[in-house]
């Protein structure tokens, strides 16, 4: 599975109301709005192996949760695991992926490129007007 669903939110409290796996990996479906005969398509899997997915009597290998999640675009099984274990689901967050951290950097150097260019506009501007440029410490303090 290589596609990836277009990401929907479930809540943490979605997630701690579902009393079972089964009930998780329900939950993972509907909120992507998709129905089970969808999911079990795009994820190679026949009716009754699905069904038996949801009564809890078949286990699911990782790379099928991973192709799940990934169709439905969120992670209500992982979540429901990790808060059945007795963690704060609330709290987790997700890594920066590379995609992210380049857009991150991109913008930080944007705002400090903007901010150099804004101060050599002003001391171009006093230069022109022929006032003495402001010392850098002053104006770092008038703000």
């Amino acid at each position: 599975m290589n596609q990836i669903g277009f990401p929907c939110q479930v809540t943490s409290a979605e997630v701690a109301r579902e009393k079972t796996l089964g009930g998780a990996i329900s939950l993972c479906v509907k909120a992507a709005g998709y129905e089970p005969k969808q999911v079990q398509q795009a994820l190679k899997v026949d009716k009754g192996q699905y069904s038996r997915w949801e009564t809890g009597a078949e286990g699911i290998v990782w790379p099928k949760y991973e192709a799940l999640m990934d169709f439905c675009g969120n992670d209500a099984p992982l979540l429901w695991m990790v808060h059945s274990r007795g963690f704060d689901i609330g709290s987790l967050r997700r890594l920066e992926t590379e995609t992210e951290r380049a857009l991150r950097h991109a913008q930080e150097r944007i705002t400090q490129l903007e901010q150099e260019r804004a101060i050599e506009r002003r001391v171009f501007a006093e230069v022109i007007t022929g006032r003495t440029p402001t010392p850098l410490r002053e104006q770092e303090t008038t703000r």
